[in-house]
């Protein structure tokens, strides 16, 4: 937390990637998709503060969706609550692009079509780019 007791930007970013770690990797790997937990990385991040996040104890709830997909990235938009209901105050808004990444070779690539039917599966609806 910073010096007025809310919690600052590099932990607000740390709660964004271990909010979607369990549905990339735990999930995934439980669908038979090991592919994410080889390779993902961040292209690009955005965040915006609405509210403050208090480090008081209390819980957060932080609600990702799938924002957009294409074939060789995909968009993740975050809601982070200021409570543990989906009713209670919305504090802060994030994007994430993730690129699948290849490890071994050093680059990108593409998702697979069964990569792509489980995000759409499990954070889906979303806008579709081909």
């Amino acid at each position: 937390m910073d010096a007025f007791g809310h919690v600052n930007h590099a932990s607000m970013v740390t709660l964004l990637e271990e909010a979607r770690v369990p549905v990339l990797f735990a999930e995934a790997n439980k669908a038979g998709l090991a592919g994410f937990a080889k390779g993902m990385v961040v292209a690009k991040l955005s965040v915006d503060y609405r509210a403050p996040v208090v480090a008081d104890g209390a819980h957060i709830r932080v609600e990702v969706s799938l924002r957009q997909l294409k074939f060789a990235s995909l968009t993740l938009g975050y809601n982070v609550h200021n409570g543990a209901s989906a009713a209670d105050e919305v504090a802060v808004t994030a994007e994430t692009v993730l690129a699948p990444y290849d490890t071994q070779t050093r680059r990108p690539r593409r998702l697979t079509d069964s990569e792509r039917a489980f995000l759409l599966e499990r954070l889906g609806p979303v806008e579709t780019v081909r």
